[in-house]
């Protein structure tokens, strides 16, 4: 297939105007030309009547003068086109490095000048630093898309959010780290990033517990489409410490269905082995708030013991269950 002309700069801006009239996508992916057809036809042979979808709902594809489509956006979701992936990551590269070169160089000249400038100088060099930052956050969003494991895109935002840490540019910071995810659920940056987020909010957030939750299914959702997605398993076992008593009972519940159909992976056991050590934890600290006495905790290890020598019996030579077993009978006398 030749690669028809084009600006990668127009390219860009294309990207940016697609995630600037919908900050909610959820889901991006990489398609090669051949499946825009496949994906268009889907929507139309849809039961719903086409002049019954609205302009936010209906497929948006953008074409240039030799109708090649770049991208594909419905119902939340971004489709990139595979032929154009490189230049549309230069373009993306260039930018960001420009714009974070700028805001190098004029946050250094700030902190010189700071005591020289009068009011009005402050004022205009505050309104450009705005300027410059929104510049920084808007390239390094498509360049963390493009690619998931730029770090000094990663680094600029955490830089230029930690100057006000809002809630809602927290949250906006999950919504891009998840979309990041969607298409690279093992992405080391992605998940480190969502953990510095949820530091920022540890201290002033009401509704800690609620994304501590939202985040745990993140991960189940994640672990069902990416087999084996040890860093995914890790977050979530990082997650643990922000759980509340009644929390990490029900996460240990709540996942016991998912361990009996995916015996070999043994990053769900280690999840399980965490959430108990916790319940260790909060014994010992005495910390009772909804949360189990020593004789109900030693009935919820005994019921761990019973469940994966049953586990052990119908799935013969699971490593993972072995390992989970030797764990358990370690620390069967250790609890409070």
């Amino acid at each position: 297939m030749t690669r028809p002309a084009l600006n990668p700069c127009h390219l860009l801006n294309h990207l940016h105007a697609i995630l600037d009239s919908d900050p909610y996508i959820d889901e991006l992916g990489f398609i090669h030309p051949s499946q825009f057809a496949a994906l268009n036809e889907e929507l139309h042979s849809s039961s719903e009547p086409a002049s019954l979808l609205s302009a936010e709902t209906r497929s948006n594809p953008v074409r240039d003068t030799s109708s090649h489509t770049f991208f594909w956006h419905n119902e939340h979701k971004l489709g990139i086109s595979t032929l154009f992936l490189v230049p549309l990551y230069n373009a993306a590269k260039d930018a960001f490095m420009d714009a974070y070169k700028r805001y190098s160089m004029l946050r250094g000249s700030q902190v010189k000048k700071d005591e020289k400038l009068d009011d009005n100088s402050l004022n205009s060099s505050a309104s450009l630093m705005d300027i410059v930052e929104t510049q920084v956050m808007k390239h390094s969003r498509a360049l963390v898309l493009l690619s998931c494991d730029f770090g000094t895109a990663w680094n600029s935002r955490k830089l230029i959010v930690s100057k006000k840490l809002v809630f809602s540019v927290l949250m906006d910071e999950l919504r891009l780290s998840a979309l990041v995810l969607s298409c690279s659920p093992k992405s080391e940056r992605a998940w480190s990033h969502r953990r510095w987020v949820i530091k920022m909010m540890a201290g002033n957030c009401s509704n800690l517990q609620e994304i501590v939750e939202r985040e745990s299914e993140l991960v189940k959702t994640l672990a069902e489409s990416s087999k084996m997605n040890y860093r995914a398993w890790n977050h979530r076992c990082w997650l643990v410490s922000y759980m509340s008593d009644s929390q990490v009972l029900l996460e240990l519940q709540c996942s016991r269905d998912w361990a009996e159909v995916h015996v070999a992976d043994n990053s769900c056991f280690h999840y399980r082995a965490r959430l108990l050590l916790q319940m260790i934890e909060n014994l010992r600290r005495n910390n009772k708030r909804g949360g189990l006495s020593g004789a109900e905790f030693h009935q919820v290890w005994e019921e761990e013991l019973d469940w994966v020598g049953m586990l052990i019996r119908r799935y013969v030579g699971r490593e993972a269950l072995w390992l989970h077993r030797r764990f358990l009978s370690l620390f069967l006398h250790n609890y409070p």
